[in-house]
């Protein structure tokens, strides 16, 4: 779930994925996106902003999609019908054909995948549909309603909903969202009884895994480098001291830093959101508190900390973090040294496709040129989703390793 912040047109956008209980009190996750805005003051667990190039971004993407969805519309000289691609022929330069993984990036990525999404629900309503008069065994009836149970398990076990009020406040919100859960739930069960039968064959296909090349130029690091080759699955955060849904993940992290401590790599950079007016000042405070060896005890006081820190009261935080020298400390704050530090590292984040926080680049790492190349996560994101991810890449690692033995 995220918030996503159009300040020229004064919009504000609140989406959600979530993951609830079906009536077998197993857990499902809903991929869909589900906008909720009477939670809109509730709580969330990303902060993004949306720059106003994004929509053309989006159109992009949409249109390049149906080209493949539809690829009589691009080739009227045929009416052959051809399988869906997810990576078609966008364009021929100088008798070269450009493909649309080539001009893809991180937003035109996202808005494709939302896309497919949304593509795959559709597919999956008009196989049944017209497959319901051979095979009435698929005919959608009543689907489960969710008992008062679910919506008290759900509230228990769901992670922030807790802060957005008392279970009778939130009873409804949640009723209504796993009602459309479980109906989404049913349509995708009598679906995979069509696909198992072989009544259909489906040609659509999720997006083509995006990945990013990230330099971690001045980011903070978690272990000393020391053997390049022992760490080479990189997790590189850009955060925001005053978003919450950063200061939710920390925690995520201490986890994944204790497991994976010997195999993965952690690094930090910033990206102080415009509309949190002290988060730029606590992003600077802790490349001063580096300074003196102190960074990560001060990051997580100010993320510990429930408001946003002045300015006035930063060097007392730093006293707290172990930061031996306060004038020192206190005039690298004053004199804003690390100031075009922390600039860097939002304008770089930009260039990388990054509209929000909290953000990650999971992936490989190469300490000779410094660069993680791997997938872009967003939100707060699960210690599970976190884990399949470190796996994934450690597990290509070790192949690696077994191919050059």
């Amino acid at each position: 779930m995220y918030c996503e912040i159009i300040p020229k047109l004064g919009i504000i956008r609140v989406t959600k994925r979530i993951s609830a209980i079906n009536h077998e009190g197993l857990i499902i996750h809903d991929e869909s996106w589900f906008v909720q805005c009477v939670l809109l003051l509730k709580g969330f667990t990303s902060m993004q902003f949306l720059p106003l190039h994004f929509a053309r971004f989006l159109g992009i993407s949409v249109l390049v999609s149906l080209m493949g969805v539809f690829p009589s519309l691009v080739a009227a000289e045929s009416n052959e019908l051809r399988p869906y691609t997810n990576n078609p022929v966008v364009a021929i330069v100088d008798d070269e054909p450009v493909i649309l993984e080539d001009v893809k990036n991180a937003q035109i990525h996202e808005a494709m995948v939302q896309l497919y999404q949304m593509q795959s629900q559709a597919l999956k309503e008009k196989i049944l549909d017209k497959l319901v008069k051979n095979h009435p065994e698929l005919k959608l009836t009543d689907a489960p309603l969710p008992s008062k149970d679910d919506v008290a398990r759900f509230y228990a076990n769901t992670p922030g909903i807790k802060e957005m009020g008392t279970l009778e406040k939130m009873r409804d919100e949640i009723t209504v969202y796993l009602e459309k859960v479980y109906a989404r739930a049913y349509v995708d069960e009598r679906y995979q009884l069509a696909i198992n039968k072989g009544w259909a064959k489906v040609y659509l296909k999720a997006p083509l895994e995006f990945r990013l090349k990230a330099q971690i130029s001045t980011a903070m690091l978690w272990s000393d480098e020391g053997d390049p080759s022992s760490r080479r699955v990189f997790l590189l955060e850009y955060s925001d001291f005053q978003c919450p849904f950063c200061k939710r993940v920390q925690a995520t992290l201490d986890q994944l830093r204790e497991q994976y401590s010997k195999e993965v790599q952690f690094g930090y950079r910033h990206f102080p959101l415009e509309f949190h007016k002290e988060a730029k000042y606590m992003a600077e405070s802790v490349e001063c508190a580096r300074d003196q060896g102190k960074f990560w005890e001060l990051q997580r006081l100010l993320y510990d900390n429930s408001d946003p820190v002045s300015r006035t009261n930063l060097h007392q935080f730093a006293k707290k973090a172990g930061v031996k020298n306060i004038r020192r400390f206190q005039t690298c704050l004053k004199e804003r040294k690390y100031k075009d530090r922390v600039l860097n590292d939002l304008s770089e984040g930009m260039k990388l496709g990054i509209r929000g926080t909290p953000t990650f680049i999971l992936g490989t790492y190469d300490p000779d040129t410094r660069t993680v190349y791997g997938e872009l996560l967003s939100g707060a994101v699960s210690l599970e989703k976190f884990k399949k991810v470190v796996e994934k890449y450690l597990s290509i690692l070790r192949a690696e390793a077994n191919l050059v033995r």
